[in-house]
């Protein structure tokens, strides 16, 4: 699917926007799911499984381009703005950042 496709699947699943404030909650659910799955805690080992880290990641990616949208912005501008970013980002040596 492209962007285009997966916006016009969002709004059929997701009918009424979100302003900054429910995106930043929201955003903050799923990379709180993510956290949780890196920080590795006995306690949530039984989430820890390919399928939930691949559907937290497409959360993510899903919500994002709708979240563009509510907010007004072309996510495909957004990505290639932020290509631009990453193409000139030059991580100091031995960061993790760049990896």
């Amino acid at each position: 699917m492209n962007i285009d496709e997966l916006l016009t699947k969002s709004k059929s699943i997701w009918k009424n926007k979100s302003d900054i404030t429910d995106i930043v909650i929201k955003m903050g659910k799923v990379f709180g799911d993510i956290c949780r799955y890196a920080r590795d805690a006995d306690k949530d080992k039984a989430l820890h499984t390919d399928d939930e880290i691949k559907k937290e990641l497409g959360n993510m990616i899903f919500s994002s381009i709708r979240w563009c949208d509510d907010l007004g912005y072309d996510a495909k501008e957004c990505v290639e703005i932020a290509i631009n970013c990453q193409e000139k980002y030059q991580p100091k040596p031995n960061s993790k950042l760049g990896e």
